[in-house]
């Protein structure tokens, strides 16, 4: 078992040369700069963003460094780095080649937070305690510093922690609480625990090793909580350390769903892996509240359709991040509109009003039953409704208010306007006419009323199933519309639902109250009305290129409000003002965020921290079993892939590998032709991107380092003719060019397989 865990001297030894550093850190960030500049493996830094590292003055914690090993990453290239590093910091103790029991990084996020102080205190006191074996004061403060800083957390520190001193401190990743949980039935501490916490759950933990098992060291109780874990198919052998601390893999099952727990996720991967075409099986899982094995089993057209049926009833919204995108654009934001007069007709001048952005329209709606075309009961609830109020003649009880309770509508006046209302009919010279517009014009059938008994308070609750209608028969209030009533004879306070603000006098008014809202108190004064046959459906909000976006800008509140347990109806439920509504919003329970993010796209380097803790992380990797069978005459397109793979990962990393949907044509059409089509128009063009134009890598890539002549070469090297300058005596520098003959000759891909 000692060669198993040889990284354990290797890295204290490592720990104690970063030591050296304490007064010198300027200097440690100008070293790994260096290093990063001649390893690919390192260039997930961006060290030349200065926009990143300024505000930490040039300076890197040493956790941040030590993590270069422990991310997902092969063996033989955390052996790689090892090398690097022992001669860098000059450890003359042996490179490890295995490294059991190490919980690695997850590589989109692989350094720590921003607050370089904190972790360096702790470092420093960490190794300062393990040197005198007793837990200083110092380090139970800096603990506690280090957990609450932005961007780390208690799972990130203590790995931290257990790689530079493997037998002092246990990592609370995942696996490792988990385990020690059920097999030594040990309180785990929590996120936030103080460093009294921690320090005594370090001191049971031993004693408790030591009744049962002696000899056993840390790093080995790592090594059986992740091999434990290993045992279950689904179980994925990495930990993020910044993300959510659980897995996405869309089988997990609870009483809720089998969605349940997981609200937020974001598929990320290379470009081609097939994430935007995922999202619609996983929008479709999440809707039918099946496994996603389930969905990715079936036809995916017929899985296609069911997602557009879904799309077209407002179950699935879909938007694209870019850089100009906003959060008006996305929440709510005063917007200029061109005024116009009740036919619609422009009247030249702005008006500024508040509108809804899509996700706030979409979580707006969320609350709305379907409906239940199979079962005998139904709320009538349309798909987008709106919620209104109407004033039934005044305040408190009086006749009209109970005879439209009695018998199903709501009425109001202004009988002077008769029984015909049109285009022409001249509203302006009354002060009415808004009401009158809404009641005929923008009122429709699915859409929420709220009969309005005070100034703060509703009595009841329907749903609008009518046109307007003339009843003559009525000697006052003769305009009508029938109603639903879902609740009567209640009275409820809805001003903080609408935004703070009581109920106008007007007759019929369009409220800040959502329909989410609305059902809300639906289900509170009335949850009879919600039985097996009335479902409130889970709905997904797509959002592609996530990272191009600005998160911080664009999400603003939402970055609490998403969280599961802060949704709408969940046990620490919140809602934050919003700034220009000033309604109270929150995030319903039944909406679910999938997010793509393409790692390859140079505005990956850092989204927002807050927002990746927020979000489970589903990697989609190039699939070549998909290709298996497609052959080019004798070209195995599978194999051709995966050797072109390998060849981008030692060469770059592995978030610039290429997606097997670039090949995908060549299931249906197996020939030269499309084959030299994929190259010359798509993975060509890719790969100078990649590369930056660094063409003996690209030839790498694709094998003409291999070939004897020019003639089978994708990129030939060539050197100007002097003549083209007038036989000057330059010595012009050799430059490439695409060999376009060589796409269409199977001879040039026969290193490529």
């Amino acid at each position: 078992m000692d060669k198993a865990y040889e990284w354990v001297p290797f890295y204290e030894a490592l720990a104690d040369k970063l030591l050296e550093y304490n007064d010198k850190r300027s200097e440690l960030f100008e070293l790994m700069k260096n290093l990063a500049s001649h390893q690919p493996l390192m260039k997930y830094f961006h060290f030349e963003r200065e926009e990143l590292w300024g505000p930490r003055n040039h300076r890197i914690d040493p956790f941040s460094v030590v993590g270069v090993l422990n991310r997902k990453i092969t063996n033989e290239n955390r052996i790689k780095l090892a090398k690097v590093f022992a001669n860098t910091f000059r450890v003359t103790l042996p490179v490890p080649t295995n490294f059991n029991g190490i919980p690695t990084l997850n590589n989109i996020k692989s350094f720590f937070g921003d607050e370089i102080d904190e972790l360096w205190d702790l470092f420093v006191s960490a190794i300062k305690s393990a040197e005198v074996n007793t837990f200083t004061d110092e380090f139970k403060s800096a603990f506690e510093k280090a957990i609450a800083s932005k961007g780390n957390g208690l799972a990130s520190i203590t790995i931290g922690l257990f790689w530079i001193r493997p037998n002092v401190f246990m990592p609370l990743d995942t696996h490792s609480r988990k385990f020690i949980s059920e097999y030594y039935g040990i309180t785990v501490p929590k996120e936030n625990c103080s460093g009294d916490d921690y320090v005594e759950f370090l001191n049971t933990l031993k004693n408790k090793i030591n009744e049962d098992s002696p000899n056993l060291t840390f790093p080995e109780l790592s090594y059986n909580a992740w091999s434990e874990e290993s045992k279950n198919p689904q179980a994925e052998l990495t930990e993020s350390i910044t993300y959510n601390q659980r897995t996405m893999q869309g089988e997990a099952t609870s009483k809720d769903g089998i969605w349940a727990k997981n609200k937020n996720i974001i598929l990320y991967g290379p470009p081609g892996t097939g994430k935007t075409y995922s999202t619609i099986q996983y929008a479709v899982a999440i809707i039918e509240d099946k496994p996603l094995s389930e969905v990715k089993s079936e036809d995916y057209q017929e899985v296609f359709k069911r997602y557009l049926k879904y799309k077209d009833a407002g179950l699935i919204a879909f938007v694209t991040f870019h850089q100009s995108f906003s959060y008006e654009e996305f929440i709510e934001g005063i917007r200029p509109v061109v005024s116009s007069d009740e036919n619609g007709e422009s009247t030249g001048g702005i008006e500024y009003v508040i509108q809804d952005g899509v996700f706030k329209l979409f979580c707006n709606k969320a609350g709305t039953p379907i409906r239940a075309d199979d079962t005998s009961f139904d709320l009538g609830i349309g798909k987008n409704p709106t919620v209104w109020k109407v004033t039934l003649k005044g305040a408190g009880d009086n006749q009209i208010r109970t005879e439209c309770m009695e018998n199903g509508h709501i009425r109001i006046g202004w009988d002077g306007y008769g029984e015909i209302t049109s285009d022409a009919t001249d509203y302006t010279q009354y002060d009415d006419n808004p009401i009158l517009n809404a009641f005929y014009n923008k009122m429709q059938i699915g859409d929420i009323v709220m009969s309005c008994y005070s100034s703060r308070t509703i009595d009841a609750i329907g749903v609008i199933t009518g046109e307007p209608e003339w009843h003559d028969e009525y000697s006052e209030y003769k305009r009508l519309r029938k109603v639903k009533w879902l609740v009567k004879g209640i009275n409820e306070d809805i001003v903080d639902f609408n935004a703070g603000k009581i109920l106008n006098g007007l007759s019929v008014a369009k409220l800040s109250v959502s329909a989410t809202d609305a059902v809300q108190i639906l289900r509170k004064v009335n949850p009879k009305l919600f039985d097996q046959n009335v479902k409130i459906p889970n709905r997904v909000f797509i959002i592609d290129e996530i990272n191009r976006g600005n998160i911080s800008k664009i999400f603003g509140e939402l970055i609490t409000l998403i969280e599961p347990s802060k949704r709408i109806g969940a046990f620490e439920e919140l809602r934050a003002t919003l700034p220009y509504s000033r309604q109270d919003f929150g995030v319903p329970d039944n909406v679910f965020i999938i997010g793509t993010m393409n790692t390859a796209d140079r505005s990956i380097a850092m989204i927002d921290t807050a927002l990746r803790r927020r979000f489970e992380f589903v990697e989609m990797k190039p699939d070549t079993d998909i290709l298996k069978g497609v052959r080019v005459k004798n070209i195995d397109i599978s194999n051709m892939l995966d050797i072109i793979n390998k060849r981008i990962i030692v060469l770059l990393d592995r978030e610039h590998t290429i997606g097997h949907s670039y090949l995908l044509p060549l299931k249906t059409d197996p020939t030269i032709e499309t084959l030299a089509a994929i190259f010359k128009k798509r993975i060509i063009p890719l790969l100078q991107e990649y590369f930056y134009d660094d063409y003996e890598k690209i030839q790498l890539v694709l094998g003409d380092n291999q070939k004897t002549d020019d003639t089978p070469r994708f990129i030939v090297k060539k050197r100007a003719d002097n003549k083209l300058f007038g036989n000057t005596d330059v010595d012009f520098p050799e430059y490439y060019v695409i060999n376009s003959e060589a796409f269409s000759g199977i001879e040039a891909y026969e290193f490529l397989h």
